[in-house]
């Protein structure tokens, strides 16, 4: 039996099947088997889970929502009281020209990107082939596989500062920085996953202005940005035009199962997804949308991100840094400084092994976390720092975190001879 050249490509060994792989032995371990630090699961926050379990309460014993949600299809672009409510919160919170018909729901923000990316970049009718730009690398993992042709990305290494007291953080390198004929579309996530790095409101004017200046759009991935979750601890602020494609995700706020993405675009995009969603799988998933329903009405998913989950996260990444520059002694570990979401990127500067010999001592030792070479999709430049990064995750439990941490240090002291 042979796959196509499609089935090669998406069967093939890739850093997110890594992930998911990783997590899926994780919990078929069970708790306190693995620790469990490489994943991008929120965590579990009980506020956020009692307004959840009441609103799916309330739809339980109403008979109409209950069948409604999971006894009809959703349009090919998604729930349409959602899509009004969410166009509603956005017009009276930013005062952006913004109507139900400049959104789209995907079944998760994978989908969402894979659509896009081969929307904007791969072979084109005039005979051309275009790549998607991501200006700022390391970025999200889940990006490096989701194109249909080869060369599909094409990035630029960050400029880093020293910021002491182990800190550091990347800015775009605008001098470098190239949009050639052959680019179909800008992408960045703001926060940044891996880093926890937040684009400054001047980098993304730039980027903005651009795009405009070559007619192409600018995808900002937001699955932790504001208004919803709000995992932002830098004062920034989101912006949309019609050559802005806002990405949003309902996971952060305590809620990957239901699995929805959302696309916030010129309406031509927005129709183009829903299109897609209704070749590939009919509609979006519903379950979400209703269950989030409510609280997007009334914008009190705005409070609850601003006065629950960001702070929650916030404290939890203070006390990951804490820990990191209490274990790591004479290691030359450095912090990508954590400006939102929930990771910590880590920096040992000048490493003897590379992160993936690393990753594998730790999954030895029961830790996982994720090397960092994964996260450069499009940089095709030999750069030793590729291989001197990994990315761990503060969400789970505080006791899992420190003692993650403990070892982390511990098999970087011994790759350092200290």
């Amino acid at each position: 039996m042979q796959f196509s050249t499609f089935g090669d490509k998406f069967t093939g060994a890739s850093g997110v099947l890594t992930l998911m792989d990783d997590l899926g032995a994780a919990l078929a371990a069970g708790a306190g088997k693995v620790i469990m630090l490489g994943g991008g699961n929120p965590a579990r926050i009980p506020a956020m889970e009692a307004v959840l379990r009441r609103r799916m309460i309330d739809m339980l014993e109403d008979e109409g929502s209950f069948a409604r949600m999971v006894g009809d299809y959703s349009p090919p672009g998604g729930n349409g009281a959602f899509l009004q409510a969410l166009a509603s919160l956005l017009r009276r919170t930013y005062g952006w020209a913004i109507g139900p018909e400049h959104i789209a729901l995907t079944n998760g923000s994978q989908t969402s990107f894979f659509y896009l990316f081969n929307l904007f970049a791969g072979a084109h009718a005039d005979g051309g082939d275009r790549r998607i730009l991501l200006p700022l690398a390391p970025e999200y993992i889940g990006y490096a596989d989701a194109g249909l042709s080869e060369d599909h990305f094409v990035a630029y290494r960050p400029e880093i500062t020293l910021l002491g007291d182990r800190l550091f953080k990347y800015h775009i390198d605008f001098g470098a920085l190239e949009v050639g004929p052959d680019i179909g579309a800008i992408c960045v996530s703001r926060p940044t996953n891996p880093t926890g790095n937040v684009l400054t409101d001047a980098e993304v004017r730039h980027l903005s202005r651009l795009a405009r200046e070559h007619d192409i759009p600018l995808i900002v991935d937001n699955a932790y940005g504001a208004p919803f979750p709000s995992i932002l601890y830098a004062d920034v602020q989101p912006e949309w035009d019609e050559h802005t494609i806002l990405c949003m995700s309902l996971s952060k706020l305590g809620m990957p199962g239901p699995r929805t993405g959302i696309v916030i675009a010129a309406p031509p995009i927005a129709r183009a997804v829903a299109a897609l969603n209704a070749v590939i799988s009919l509609a979006p998933t519903s379950t979400g949308a209703a269950l989030a329903l409510d609280m997007v009405e009334s914008g009190e998913v705005i409070r609850l991100s601003q006065e629950v989950i960001r702070p929650f996260y916030k404290a939890k990444a203070e006390q990951a840094v804490a820990w990191v520059r209490e274990a790591m002694g004479e290691a030359p570990c450095y912090i990508h400084k954590p400006e939102g979401a929930f990771f910590l990127w880590l920096w040992f500067k000048d490493l003897p092994i590379t992160s993936q010999e690393l990753y594998e001592r730790l999954k030895a030792r029961g830790v996982v976390i994720l090397p960092g070479h994964y996260f450069f999709p499009g940089l095709a430049e030999a750069w030793p720092h590729k291989h001197e990064c990994v990315r761990m995750s503060y969400a789970p439990a505080a006791e899992t975190v420190h003692a993650g941490i403990q070892i982390i240090a511990e098999e970087a002291q011994r790759a350092y001879g200290l």
